[in-house]
């Protein structure tokens, strides 16, 4: 069973460290994300320190999440630890600072791992900062030693977050559509995996139906996704992560697509298609009732809600090409927000609402970018044969996609920071499309 909640009361219970080394606030984060800082600060990861039976090889694992993680947000530069001065002996010290100077290294974290009774660990870190000789901050928890990749996702994040004063994205999971067989015949099931590509577990097996365009609810361990069946109708349908168990939203007479829930999670947005019309509507997941919100003679489909809850985005043709559009959640004050060259789909909201990212296609080729909801600035951060489905990191800093390099191609993950830099393949056990990003829970 695969579950994604944070559940804080339960698997990571805080404890006080021994010795009082106060945190000091920073006045501003070492790293300056939002300028797009080029580069990557060096960083000091010793193996965390290992306490009782099995915790030295708790540690090598926790270590090697740490230093992945942030080694692959191109923020952060790991140094070799074949380069260490000082062999640290405790979590409660403070580190000789000029030992970690004289390897360049900018900031140090110190982390201790006690194995506990009933196969469980307790962690601890704290973070320095070496130029200034202070700490940034500590972390302490206990878990299971079973949950240590998610341990050591936690801590990223910790490091993350002190480090650039904004949230981590490590301790996430990613949904998506994993593609076999022929390119004719395909066979689309869908799988969960960590952010990082690990741990990948199947949800929907692919005998009876095709599953497309997962999405994650943004308030429950929920999932929704289209069906297509060779015999009747698409269906969306509702997973529960915890439970495994789905359920049909219900039966329209028209084709329906692009479904995703609404920022509170108590809604769905969708596209219907009745008569050969095409509109975006909004259900009710309580009443299952249905407002329309458009009504065009063109085909207005993948709506995508801001984080307010007051606006939303979709694509639509109405203009002669298709476009991207803004309205307000009623459906009101529909406006074109793209004019350039080609045709634009694929709308997405940032979770930090200043920005939508969306797929163009321009003389053959595939882009992903980026444009502020009032149409001012937009960017392009990719280009491809084919490039495909953003999702964006709950943080808003990372996009996924997927991209086919070439025709009849494989079809793969990828990742990209705002700033356009830092592409990389994210590793599936097959082929894989339509990526989803869930959200940071409590």
């Amino acid at each position: 069973m695969v579950l994604i909640v944070r559940v804080l009361s339960a698997l990571f219970v805080a404890f006080t460290l021994a010795l009082p080394l106060g945190a000091v606030a920073q006045d501003e984060p070492l790293i300056d994300i939002v300028g797009g800082r080029t580069d990557p600060m060096p960083v000091a990861l010793p193996a965390f320190i290992a306490t009782g039976e099995g915790a030295e090889r708790v540690s090598a694992d926790l270590s090697e999440v740490i230093r992945d993680d942030l080694a692959s947000s191109s923020l952060f530069a790991p140094i070799d630890p074949a380069a260490f001065i000082q062999q640290l002996q405790s979590v409660n010290t403070p580190p000789r600072f000029a030992d970690w100077r004289a390897i360049d290294a900018r900031v140090l974290l110190v982390g201790e791992v006690t194995a506990l009774s009933g196969g469980r660990i307790q962690v601890a870190a704290r973070l320095w900062d070496v130029g200034a000789s202070k700490q940034l901050g500590t972390i302490a928890f206990k878990t299971p030693a079973t949950n240590v990749r998610k341990a050591g996702h936690e801590i990223a994040d910790f490091v993350y977050e002190q480090l650039t004063g904004e949230p981590g994205y490590f301790d996430t999971k990613i949904v998506y559509v994993a593609e076999s067989g022929p390119k004719t015949d395909r066979r689309k099931r869908l799988m969960i995996m960590d952010q990082d590509g690990a741990n990948p577990s199947i949800l929907t097996d692919g005998l009876n139906f095709d599953a497309l365009t997962p999405r994650f609810s943004p308030t429950q361990q929920q999932i929704i996704f289209l069906a297509m069946f060779d015999d009747r109708p698409s269906q969306v349908y509702l997973y529960d992560i915890e439970t495994t168990e789905m359920e049909a939203l219900g039966s329209w007479r028209g084709m329906t697509f692009a479904p995703r829930f609404s920022t509170d999670g108590r809604g769905v947005l969708l596209s219907i298609e009745e008569a050969g019309n095409t509109d975006i509507a909004r259900m009710d997941l309580i009443t299952r009732r249905i407002e329309r919100l458009t009504r065009n003679p063109a085909i207005d489909t993948s709506p995508s809600m801001s984080p307010d809850g007051r606006h939303i985005t979709f694509a639509s043709d109405r203009g002669g090409s298709q476009q991207i559009y803004v309205m307000n959640a009623d459906g009101s004050d529909q406006r074109r927000i793209t004019f350039g060259n080609g045709t634009y789909g694929t709308p997405v909201w940032s979770p930090r609402g200043d920005l939508i990212a969306f797929t163009r296609l321009y003389r053959g080729r595939f882009y992903i970018g980026v444009v502020k909801p009032d149409g001012t600035g937009e960017r392009l951060l990719t280009e491809s044969y084919l490039d495909e489905g953003p999702t964006w990191s709950p943080n808003g800093r990372v996009i996924m996609f997927f991209r086919e390099n070439r025709p009849g191609g494989p079809v793969n993950l990828y990742s990209i920071d705002l700033t356009g830099r830092n592409l990389r393949r994210v590793e599936t056990s097959t082929e894989a499309s339509d990526p989803a990003w869930s959200p940071l829970l409590d």
